[in-house]
C-alpha cells in the first residue's frame, strides 16, 4: 500500500502525475496550474521525497500533511500539486477496492450532472449567437460566455458596456429564455463597471455573473457583490478550504467555481462542496483542464448536493483526448459517472510524445495610453 514512485507528465501543458504502490497500482491525477505548470511539476517533486513510503490509503492525512509541509506556505504551485496528488491517491484507492470514486466519498445524490458548454465566443453579437446555435445543436441546456471582444481594453467604457450587453442579448434571443446563460467576465471590469453592467443585463436573466473583477480581495468582491442583484459566482483562482469560507461569510456568492486540478484535488473540493451546502451556495466548478480532471468533477459532482452544473470543454479533439484511454461519457448536454474502479481513466504513455510541453504565453491587455489593461 506504500507509496514507491511519482512520475509526472505533460501533455501539452497539462501536467499529468502517475503514484505507482509498492503492489504495483497505479494512480493519476493531474494539475491545473496552466499558467505557470513547470512551478506546479517542481512542487510535486519537492514533495516526493516526503511521500515515498507513506501509506497510500491515508488520503486525508496526506492532503493535510502536504498543505503544512515546509512551514504552511500557500500559492497555486502548491494547490496544483497537492490536487493532482490527491486525485492520483483516490485512483489508487478505488483500483485497490474495486470501486469507482463516486462510490467510495459518498454515493451518488444524483444519476447524471448537468453540463454548461463552453467555447462560445466572438468579437461581434453575430458571431457570439452563431457559437450559441452550435451549443443548442449539440444538446446543452446551458452555456457561458465572454460577452466582450479581444480588444475589450481599447474601448471607451461606454462602448464596453454597450457592446457586452448587445452580445448577451443575442444569444438570449438565439437559445430562447428556456436555456441558461452563465456571463463570464474574466476579470475584465473594475468594480464601478461591473456594477453598471450588471444592472443593465439584469433583464436578460443570466444564470450567473463570474469573476466580474479581478480576485485580490475579497473585501472588493464583497462590495460588488453587496451592489449587484444578479447571482455571483466566484472562486476558479482560490485554493484550500479557507479562502473558500472567506468567500462564503464575506461575499455571499450564488455559485462556487473550484478548479478541482488547483484546488485541492478530490479530499478539497469535497469539503468546499460541503461549505457550499452550508451556506445555500451551487457548485458549478471551472473546468478547463483534462478528461482527468473532469473525471474527477463528475465523480465529486455524483456525490454532492451542492453540485450544479459542470463546466464542459470539447474533449474529443487532442491533445485532451490523446491523454486518456477514454473520456467520461457525455450525452446530449449530460455528463453521466463511470461505473468503473479509481477515475475510471488510462493514462496514455504515448501522448506526451505527440504533444511536447507548450509553455502558456498570454500577456496582459494594453491600453492606448501604454498601461495594462486589467487593473
Amino acid at each position: 500500500m506504500k507509496i514507491a514512485k511519482i512520475e509526472t507528465f505533460f501533455v501539452s501543458r497539462f501536467l499529468v502525475v502517475r503514484i505507482t504502490t509498492e503492489d504495483g497500482i497505479q494512480g493519476i491525477g493531474e494539475s491545473c496550474y496552466w499558467a505557470y505548470p513547470k512551478a506546479a511539476q517542481e512542487t510535486i517533486n519537492g514533495f516526493s521525497d516526503a511521500l515515498i513510503g507513506m501509506d497510500s490509503r491515508n488520503i486525508e492525512h496526506i492532503w493535510s500533511f502536504l498543505w503544512r509541509f515546509n512551514s504552511s506556505f500557500r500559492g497555486n504551485s502548491i494547490g496544483g500539486a497537492i490536487s493532482a496528488i490527491d486525485m492520483a491517491l483516490w485512483d489508487i484507492k478505488g483500483k485497490r477496492l474495486n470501486a469507482p470514486v463516486w462510490d467510495l466519498i459518498g454515493g451518488k445524490v444524483r444519476n447524471k450532472v448537468r453540463a454548461i458548454a463552453l467555447g462560445v465566443s466572438g468579437d461581434t453579437p453575430d458571431e457570439c449567437a452563431e457559437g450559441a446555435k452550435k451549443v443548442i445543436d449539440q444538446g446543452f441546456s446551458a452555456l457561458k460566455f465572454t460577452p466582450m471582444p479581444n480588444n475589450w481594453a481599447e474601448l471607451t467604457y461606454s462602448r464596453m458596456i454597450t457592446l457586452a450587453l448587445e452580445m448577451v442579448s443575442a444569444v438570449r434571443e438565439t437559445v430562447g429564455w428556456d436555456f441558461d446563460i452563465g456571463i463570464e467576465i474574466h476579470r475584465n471590469m473594475q468594480p464601478h463597471e461591473a456594477i453598471a453592467f450588471c444592472k443593465e443585463v439584469a433583464y436578460l436573466k443570466p444564470y450567473f455573473i463570474e469573476d466580474p473583477i479581478v480576485p485580490d480581495s475579497v473585501e472588493s468582491m464583497a462590495n460588488v457583490s453587496s451592489k449587484i442583484d444578479l447571482p455571483l459566482a466566484v472562486g476558479e483562482r482560490n485554493i484550500g478550504v479557507w479562502e473558500f469560507r472567506e468567500y462564503a461569510h464575506m461575499v455571499k456568492p450564488a455559485f462556487f467555481k473550484p478548479d478541482i486540478a488547483v484546488a485541492g484535488g478530490i479530499t478539497g473540493v469535497k469539503k468546499i462542496a460541503t461549505i457550499a451546502e452550508s451556506n445555500h451556495i451551487k457548485i458549478s466548478p471551472h473546468n478547463f483542464q483534462g478528461p482527468i480532471a473532469t473525471a474527477a468533477c463528475i465523480a465529486v459532482g455524483t456525490s454532492s448536493i451542492s453540485w450544479d452544473v459542470q463546466e464542459s470543454i470539447d474533449e474529443e479533439i487532442p491533445p485532451r483526448r490523446d491523454m486518456t484511454d477514454e473520456i467520461i461519457e457525455l450525452k446530449d448536454g449530460w455528463y453521466y459517472p463511470s461505473d468503473k474502479p479509481g477515475l475510471g481513466l488510462k493514462f496514455n504513455e504515448d501522448s506526451p510524445a505527440k504533444h511536447p510541453f507548450d509553455p502558456a504565453n498570454y500577456p496582459p491587455p494594453i491600453k492606448d495610453d501604454g498601461s495594462v489593461g486589467l487593473k
